[in-house]
């Protein structure tokens, strides 16, 4: 304001030089190297970037121009002090199935540790490390053989050998009932076949338990009988019967 004059301000990144006056506007400048101004200002003075010390454990994370700071973070494997977070100091390692979060790294006041989520995992003890996603083994042409946990990866595995897996306890199953019918088949029909040789064994129609005639010796002559007195007599052929005269008289 000059006497009564609203005076113009300065755009961002830029700094007063001289008030306007009666006729003329308000001078500006753009910011020197290294310093910013963030809004509409009539300040003379640029502010200056942070400055990320590397002995603090900083480096550069956005660097500055005449309209924004510079911001810092903490190194690879730090993590800030405090709030402001003008130092770091060293993460403790992240123990497996847990990953280190960089973004939270800043707003965090003790090691960014965090339990890596379902479909991730993480298999080593490491400072920097995150938790890594899962395999995809359907992007691969594979199936899932073992499923992965929060400290191992999945473990894929040819969809070929899943069905062999499952074909060969199925085969082996078929294999052996075909065996089991074929023994039954074998015992069953040996047993047919002997029943019929035993029959064979005898002549037809004879009862083995009826006893058999004996055979008549060619040279037993026949033998005649007659009667005397009243009773058979037995007589062989060829042979005159004669009777004792006693037993006539």
């Amino acid at each position: 304001m000059y006497k009564g004059r609203c005076c113009n301000r300065c755009r961002p990144g830029e700094k007063l030089v001289s008030v306007c006056n009666e006729t003329e506007d308000s001078v500006c400048a753009p910011c020197e190297s290294e310093h910013y101004q963030p809004s509409w200002t009539k300040e003379k003075h640029c502010a200056p970037h942070d400055i990320c010390e590397g002995n603090a454990g900083l480096i550069v994370k956005m660097r500055g121009n005449t309209t924004h700071n510079t911001v810092c973070q903490c190194q690879p494997g730090m993590h800030c002090s405090d709030i402001s977070c003008q130092t770091c100091v060293e993460n403790q390692p992240c123990q497996l199935g847990s990953g280190f979060v960089a973004a939270k790294a800043i707003d965090r006041m003790s090691s960014p540790c965090e339990p890596c989520a379902e479909g991730t995992f993480s298999n080593v003890s490491s400072k920097t490390e995150p938790c890594h996603p899962w395999t995809s083994c359907e992007e691969k042409g594979l199936v899932v053989k073992v499923k992965g946990t929060n400290s191992s990866d999945v473990i894929c595995e040819s969809n070929r050998r899943s069905s062999l897996s499952v074909l060969i306890p199925i085969m082996a199953a078929v294999v052996t009932c075909l065996v089991g019918v074929c023994i039954y088949c074998l015992v069953h029909t040996d047993s047919r076949r002997r029943v019929p040789k035993e029959i064979e064994a005898g002549e037809p129609g004879e009862n083995p338990d009826t006893p058999q005639p004996m055979e008549q010796d060619e040279n037993v002559l026949p033998v005649q009988e007659t009667l005397l007195r009243g009773q058979p007599v037995a007589q062989e052929d060829g042979k005159e019967s004669r009777i004792s005269e006693q037993e006539v008289l």
